[in-house]
C-alpha cells in the first residue's frame, strides 16, 4: 500500500521482520469511508430449510365412489422471509389420512414422494398435470358440479392444483372479454334453440290432434288394479328422473344437452353452427 510523504525525510533505516508489528498503518480519512448497507438474505425454497415446530396448512376431504370412506388431504405450508418483502409461502409436506387402510402402502409412499419434492424447492407445480393425467382402468367418476375426474390420483392432482392457486404459485387464465361475450352469446343462442324445438314439438303434437281410428281411450277403472298400479308406479318413475336430470343441470350451471370437454373434464360443451364449444373454459376446436 502506498503512503504519500508529506514532511521532509531527516533519516531512515531498513525495517526487520520483527519490527513489522510496531510499522504505524496509515488509516484511511473518515470521509473516504464508504458505508456499504448490509444486504438481506433472500431464503429460498431447498432441501436443507429446517422444519419449524408449526406449519400453517389446509385439510381437504374427497368423497370418492371408488372407496367407501372419505380421504382427508392435509398440505402445510412454510413461510419463507416472513415479515419482509420477499415473504413466500411454499407447501412443505402432505399427509392423505382415511379410515380404509386397504391403500395404506401406496398412499404413504406417494406422498413421502411430494413431500421430498416440496423440500427440494423450485417449480413444483408441474406435480399437477402429472397426477392428473393418471386414469383408472375401472374408469372414473364426477364431481359435485358435473366435473370428470378419471382417478382418484386425479382428484387429488385437483386438491394440489387448488392449494397451489391458494397461496399464489397457480394462477387461473382469464379469458379475454371478446371470449366471455363470444361464450355467453353462444350460450344464448343454444339455449333459444332448445327452448324453440320443445315448443315447436308441442305445438305439433296439438296441431295433428287425435286419429279418426284411434280406438275409445280406456278409462281407469277398466283397467285391473295391479295394471293400473303398475302404470302409476311407471310414470312416478319417470317424472323422477326428470326432475333428476333437471337438477343435476341447474346444479351444474350448463344446458342438458352439453357434452365433456377434454380440455376441463366438465360436461359443458355445446354444438353450436357446426362449431363445438365449451362454456366453462372456452376452449373449441374451430380455434
Amino acid at each position: 500500500m502506498a503512503i504519500k510523504i508529506s514532511k521532509k525525510i531527516k533519516g531512515y533505516s531498513v525495517g526487520k521482520p520483527e519490527d513489522a508489528a510496531h510499522i504505524p498503518v496509515a488509516s484511511p480519512e473518515p470521509r473516504d469511508v464508504i458505508e456499504v448497507p448490509a444486504k438481506a438474505e433472500v431464503i429460498q425454497m431447498h432441501e436443507k430449510v429446517e422444519r419449524p415446530d408449526t406449519l400453517i396448512g389446509a385439510t381437504y376431504k374427497i368423497k370418492s365412489p371408488l372407496f367407501e370412506h372419505a380421504l382427508y388431504v392435509t398440505i402445510n405450508d412454510i413461510v419463507l422471509n416472513a415479515g419482509t418483502e420477499h415473504e413466500l409461502r411454499r407447501p412443505f409436506e402432505i399427509f392423505i389420512n382415511s379410515k380404509n387402510m386397504d391403500h395404506f402402502q401406496w398412499i404413504v409412499a406417494l406422498t413421502r414422494i411430494m413431500s421430498a419434492v416440496f423440500r427440494k424447492g423450485g417449480d413444483v407445480t408441474f406435480l399437477v398435470e402429472e397426477l392428473k393425467a393418471v386414469f383408472d382402468p375401472r374408469g372414473g367418476y364426477f364431481k359435485a358440479g358435473g366435473v370428470y375426474m378419471p382417478s382418484i390420483v386425479a382428484e387429488l392432482g385437483a386438491i394440489v392444483e387448488q392449494h397451489l392457486k391458494m397461496i399464489g404459485l397457480l394462477h387461473d387464465p382469464e379469458l379475454d372479454p371478446e371470449q366471455r361475450r363470444l361464450i355467453a352469446e353462444k350460450r344464448a343462442a343454444y339455449e333459444a334453440r332448445v327452448a324453440g324445438k320443445d315448443s315447436k314439438k308441442k305445438s305439433d303434437v296439438s296441431a295433428k290432434g287425435k286419429p279418426a281410428n284411434a280406438a275409445a281411450p280406456i278409462e281407469p277403472q277398466d283397467l285391473s288394479a295391479d295394471l293400473a298400479g303398475a302404470l302409476g308406479e311407471t310414470a312416478r318413475k319417470s317424472d323422477a328422473v326428470e326432475e333428476q336430470a333437471v337438477e343435476s343441470t341447474s346444479a351444474n350451471g350448463y344446458p342438458p344437452g352439453a357434452t365433456m370437454c377434454n380440455k376441463c373434464n366438465t360436461k359443458a360443451v355445446i354444438l353450436m353452427d357446426g362449431c363445438a364449444t365449451c362454456l366453462s373454459c372456452g376452449y373449441s376446436k374451430c380455434g
